[in-house]
């Protein structure tokens, strides 16, 4: 009896742990009304920047100019770009200044549309997203449904991978 109600217990421990971790499909509502700035200056809810590329495949990438990693990455993003023309790309920025982002975007010639989401990873908008690492990639299909909604900079062959079957 004991065995079984151990048994019972890491079942349930593991799939507790299991399902805090599963692949996501949409954004919660909390994101989606989450505000960000265009290179405008002008603040825009997050469903509306999605809402910009319905009917089209897009990549997500979290970044900042101060990122390391993200710095490294670029390479590999701007040969994504070139092997995936087809496909739209959205940068946002977790950059403490307006300043520090438009300079990153020219320094690094990062090619797509761009916004910052000036609260940084532990902001409002970056904890709707589980955002817990930068460079972070999130993959949308052209019905709206998220494919890969956490890719870090490690993942470039699976995030090709993906873009190829999905066309």
């Amino acid at each position: 009896m004991k065995i079984k109600i151990i048994i019972a217990y890491i079942i349930l421990c593991f799939s507790t742990i299991s399902c805090s971790h599963a692949q996501e499909t949409e954004f919660s509502k909390k994101a989606l009304e989450e505000k960000i700035i265009a290179t405008d200056g002008n603040f825009i809810a997050f469903q509306n920047v999605l809402n910009q590329y319905k009917g089209k495949t897009l990549v997500i990438e979290f970044w900042a100019s101060w990122c390391g990693d993200c710095v490294k990455a670029m390479p590999k993003i701007k040969e994504l770009q070139k092997n995936n023309s087809e496909v739209s790309y959205v940068f946002i920025s977790l950059d403490k200044t307006i300043n520090k982002w438009k300079d990153g975007i020219e320094k690094h010639q990062i090619k797509g549309d761009h916004y910052l989401a000036n609260n940084g990873m532990n902001g409002s908008f970056g904890k709707a997203i589980d955002l817990d690492w930068i460079p972070r990639y999130i993959i949308i299909d052209k019905t709206g449904k998220i494919i890969i909604y956490r890719a870090i900079e490690t993942d470039f062959e699976k995030i090709n991978t993906t873009l190829k079957s999905i066309k």
